[in-house]
């Protein structure tokens, strides 16, 4: 993975490409921080892709359980808590 400047990306941009399109990242930096990422089009298509995937949602797993849940409650007293 290289790292160069906004002024060095410009300067040499045709080699920055090249070096993308063999499988490395480059990451171009503005006043010293990162701003962007130059990156081949396979490993750009499979962050598009996982980005647009569906997430699980907490709620419809909770929903899919299959049956009811025969679970015992404990008898015994709560303790007392302290909220100071």
């Amino acid at each position: 993975m290289s790292t160069v400047s906004v002024a060095d990306a410009k300067s040499g941009f045709a080699g920055l490409v090249d070096q993308a399109a063999n499988g490395e990242f480059v990451t171009i930096t503005r006043h010293g921080k990162p701003a962007a990422m130059l990156v081949s089009i396979e490993a750009g298509e499979a962050a598009k892709k996982a980005l647009t995937k569906p997430r699980a949602n907490f709620g419809d797993f909770l929903m899919a359980y299959p049956g009811p849940a025969d679970l015992e409650r404990n008898p015994s007293r709560m303790r007392d808590a302290d909220f100071e």
